[in-house]
This record gives structure tokens, C-alpha cells and sequence, in this order.
């Protein structure tokens, strides 16, 4: 559950709760001493009541008149004073305890909290052994009550003012050591995504600076590493290329010929004799085997070396292509969108098109079961987007590339592009984006 906070909160919290402590001992402390401090400073009084009232009586049995005596005692005293005479037929006095009446501002519950003690004194006055009155001792306890609340809010703003200036103090750096992770975050995200061209800022504690230095560092690192690999693909690439040619060149310089002198020594064979019995037959099968060797190998050339893209362009090759699929497989509906403009790439760029239209169509004839199938080829700014699609019955939820899309994605990455297999509203999708500007070349052979 703390784990889950944020930093901010987990550093707030702690602030909060002890901001509740200092409230709660500050009470616990004046409920202590301001209780015993009211005690101390009224004690003084209660015993000059007592005082008072000896010295009364002692005047009083000296007296002639002991009642004139106490009534001009009793005149001589002040409404305001503490100190009261109380006859013994007179009402009960109020406990000041319970007198919040001259409180002004002063809540009840901070009365309760203090737990005033009982500081009123009664000694009794007393004529000729009679019990007349008593000399009380009434405090007026306002101002000191007063006191002790103003004190409790001075005390409660000064944790509150500080509380808070210490929060807007961690808030302040909290702020400045939770963006630089931030941005070390987002650097580390992207990353994660394959980009390494934007640096992180280094900002923030030592600590952190060395961190985010040292993922800089990384990124460095990784995209060096990146482009060492886009390079050795790319030279994997040119590497397959060049042996597809050598052997597209041998097929067709050393195996074509043969075919054709086979095909015309068949011809030849069945034309100067008439056919005679199966040995007839025999040869029109041989020359069927020979047309379909024939036709096999143009297909393989065609697949290992498409030598026609430097002479009629990429356009006009995938059209070509095309036209072959829907001879090839005309119970497969195929509609297109080719741009002209591929007409101007050519080299490796040119090549990795070809390949990836002519594996995924490959693909959809072998595996898909499709009824339809839609190829788009367009340059799209700086960028070059294919797209073949079908309504098939789609790929397993952990489908990889097989072999063939496996090659096709390395000759991908190989330009710096990407290729992926997605399906969307029953329809299968091979999407691939590739820079117009091809990959650097890497000379082979060291």
C-alpha cells in the first residue's frame, strides 16, 4: 500500500501526521501545567481568605457591637473583589469551574480540557460561637483562561505556519528531484522503443545527474550497437543478394540451355518419326516434363533474381507480379493501388519492396484461404508504406513470421524500416513502412 504512493504523498503524510502529534501533545501538556499553574498562582489568595476570616473572628469577639463590626466589613467590600461575604442564609455561590458566562471567546471544550480545580475557600464567620456567614473566595479565573486559549493559538499557528512552510519547502524540492527522474523515465522509455537521437537532461542531485549521464552513455552505446546491427543486416542482404544472382545466373546460363536442348531434341524426335505405340506417349511426356522444368525455373529465377526492375522499374515489375498471381490463382479476387512514383527507387530499396509484396502474396496463396486480396504500394512524404491484406482465416494468437516473412523482416531492418502481421475486422494485414532515403551502403568484402 506505501509502495504504491507517490513521493510527494509519502512525503506529506509523515508532515501531516506530525503536525496531529504536536497538536495533540501541546494539549496534553497545557492540560498539565496549565491546570497545576492556575492551582499555584490562586493558592496565594485561598490562604489570604483564611487570613481574613481568623483575623475577622478575632475582631469580632473583641468587639462591643460584633455585628456593626461585620456589617461595615461587608460594605467595605467590592463587587469585583475575590473575596466575598456569604451569609449563612444566602444562595449558594456558582462554582467558577462552572461559570463560562464572562468567557468571551473562549470555547467550553477548552474549559473541559484545562480541568479547572476547585479554587474557592470558604472559612466561616462567627459571633458569639454562632455560625453567621463565611468569607469566601471567588477567582475570577477569565483572564487567565483567556490567556491559555490565546497561548494555544499562537502555539497551534505557529506548528501550523511551519507545517506548511516546510511543505511548500519539500513540495519545492521535491518538484526539482522528481523531474529530473521523470525525465530520466521518459529517456529510459524511449529507449526501450529504439530511440537513442534524443538526449536525457542532466539535471537534478548528483546522483541523479550521474544517473541520467550514464543512461546517455547507454544510449550511446546501444544505438552504435544498433547500427552495427543494421549494418552487418544490411551486408547479410547484399551478401544474399549477390549469391542469388550468381545463382540465378547459373541456372539460367547452365541450366536454361540444357532445357531447351532437351525441349528440341523431343520436338525433333516426335516430328521425324510417326508415334509407335507407347514409345509415342513417352515422348509427349517428356516434352511436357521439359515445358513444366521450363516453366519451374523461370518461376525460381524470377523468385531468386527479378532481373526486369532495373529495366522496367518497380511499378511496372509489382504490376507484372500481379498479373502473374491472378493467372497463377484466379479463384483469389486481387485489386491493387500502386503508385507510379515507385518507378523511381530502385537498388536494395527497390528489391526489399519486390520481395516483401511477392512473399506475402505467396504467403496468401499457400495458407490464407482467401476469397479477396488487396495490395497497396505508395510513397507517403518520406516514407514508403506497403500493405498486402486478405480476408482469410487469419494467424494463431502466437503467430511469429515464418520463415519467409523472417527474411523479409531482416531485410527490413535491415533499410531501417519495419514490418509487422496484424489482424483487424476479420482481414489479415502485412504492413511494412520504409524510408525513401535507403540505409548508407556497406561495401562487402571487407
Amino acid at each position: 500500500m506505501w509502495q504504491r504512493l507517490s513521493f510527494r504523498t509519502q512525503l506529506f503524510l509523515p508532515l501531516g501526521a506530525s503536525f496531529l502529534a504536536a497538536l495533540i501533545l501541546g494539549g496534553v501538556l497545557l492540560q498539565i501545567f496549565a491546570t497545576s499553574q492556575l492551582a499555584d498562582e490562586n493558592e496565594p489568595a485561598r490562604r489570604s481568605t483564611r487570613t481574613i476570616a481568623t483575623a475577622l473572628n478575632n475582631t469580632l469577639r473583641a468587639s462591643d457591637n460584633p455585628q456593626k463590626m461585620l456589617d461595615a466589613f461587608v460594605q467595605s467590600l467590592t463587587t469585583s473583589s475575590d473575596i466575598q461575604f456569604r451569609s449563612a442564609e444566602g444562595a449558594p455561590v456558582r462554582s467558577p469551574r462552572n461559570d463560562t458566562r464572562n468567557l468571551q471567546g473562549v470555547p467550553q471544550w477548552f474549559v473541559n480540557l484545562l480541568m479547572v480545580p476547585g479554587t474557592d475557600v470558604a472559612a466561616p464567620v462567627l459571633i458569639d460561637g454562632r455560625r453567621i456567614g463565611d468569607i469566601v473566595f471567588l477567582p475570577d479565573l477569565t483572564a487567565d483562561l483567556f490567556e491559555k486559549w490565546i497561548g494555544l493559538l499562537a502555539l497551534t499557528s505557529l506548528v501550523a505556519v511551519l507545517t506548511v512552510l516546510t511543505g511548500i519547502i519539500a513540495y519545492v524540492f521535491a518538484g526539482s528531484a522528481l523531474r529530473p527522474l521523470q525525465q530520466l523515465g521518459e529517456g529510459l522509455t524511449r529507449m526501450r522503443r529504439g530511440d537513442y537521437a534524443k538526449p536525457i537532461p542532466v539535471a537534478g542531485p548528483p546522483e541523479v545527474r550521474q544517473s541520467c549521464a550514464e543512461a546517455n552513455a547507454l544510449a550511446a552505446t546501444l544505438a552504435q550497437f544498433s547500427q552495427d546491427n543494421r549494418d552487418l543486416m544490411h551486408r547479410l542482404v547484399s551478401l544474399q543478394d549477390d549469391e542469388r544472382r550468381d545463382l540465378a545466373r547459373e541456372l539460367h546460363d547452365e541450366l536454361g540451355p540444357l532445357l531447351f536442348s532437351i525441349r528440341a531434341g523431343t520436338i525433333a524426335l516426335i516430328e521425324a518419326s510417326p508415334p509407335v505405340g507407347n514409345l509415342g506417349n513417352s515422348a509427349q511426356q517428356v516434352l511436357q516434363s521439359v515445358e513444366a522444368l521450363q516453366q519451374t525455373n523461370r518461376r525460381i529465377l524470377d523468385r531468386l533474381r527479378p532481373l526486369y526492375i532495373e529495366e522496367l522499374g518497380l511499378a511496372t515489375s509489382v504490376q507484372t507480379l500481379l498479373r502473374n498471381f491472378r493467372k497463377q490463382a484466379p479463384h483469389i479476387v486481387l485489386t491493387d493501388t500502386i503508385d507510379p512514383d515507385l518507378n523511381v527507387i530502385d537498388g536494395p530499396l527497390a528489391r526489399t519492396i519486390y520481395r516483401v509484396i511477392q512473399e506475402a502474396l505467396t504467403n496468401v496463396l499457400r495458407h490464407a484461404k482467401a476469397s479477396s486480396a488487396h495490395v497497396q504500394a505508395t510513397v507517403s512524404g518520406e516514407a514508403l508504406i506497403v500493405e498486402i491484406s486478405d480476408d482469410g482465416g487469419g494467424f494463431p494468437a502466437d503467430n511469429v513470421f515464418g520463415r519467409g516473412l523472417t527474411g523479409m523482416h531482416e531485410r527490413v531492418r535491415a533499410l531501417s524500416g519495419s514490418l509487422s502481421l496484424l489482424r483487424v475486422d476479420e482481414r489479415t494485414y502485412v504492413r511494412c513502412r520504409l524510408p525513401a532515403e535507403p540505409a548508407r551502403e556497406v561495401p562487402v568484402g571487407g
